[in-house]
């Protein structure tokens, strides 16, 4: 089954992406890793906002942003199905002084991730609070992925 098929099956969709936000490529390939741009949470309603009322939205939130991510893949690889390794993922969590659960929040994003990819999807990663993010967002992700040679 193509990593595509495994989305489907899981039941999710990948989302219509927007144009980017500044003078900033959303990825750009060296060699055979390609480096992704921060995404941040969204859905079909717009901008997922922090503050979050509760860890199972923030989870939700991360998760729509590696949704996103895949979609910049798709566009930027023409299939999933070239990824050879997602390496690294970094997730921005918007939260309190205090707050200590971003690695929570973040598994929203690692979890999809080995759920598509398998081993494939797992990956060192950061989750870190900032005070605040781009558009008023509640997370941001930034991923680098692994695709085969070219």
């Amino acid at each position: 089954m193509s990593y595509e098929e495994t989305l489907a099956a899981a039941g999710h969709t990948l989302p219509v992406l927007p144009a980017p936000g500044g003078n900033y490529l959303p990825a750009k390939t060296s060699s055979n890793l390609v480096y992704l741009a921060g995404v941040i949470s969204s859905n079909e309603k717009g901008v997922i906002t922090a503050p979050f009322t509760n860890l199972d939205d923030a989870y939700l939130a991360a998760q729509r942003c590696a949704l996103t991510q895949l979609a910049v893949l798709k566009q930027h690889l023409g299939s999933l199905d070239v990824v050879k390794s997602v390496l690294s993922v970094n997730g921005y969590v918007a939260a309190p002084p205090g707050f200590a659960d971003a690695p929570k929040v973040v598994n929203g994003a690692s979890d999809l991730l080995v759920q598509i990819f398998g081993e494939v999807g797992r990956h060192v990663r950061a989750a870190i609070c900032v005070s605040s993010l781009p558009r008023n967002a509640l997370v941001e992700l930034q991923m680098i992925v692994e695709i085969e040679g070219r």
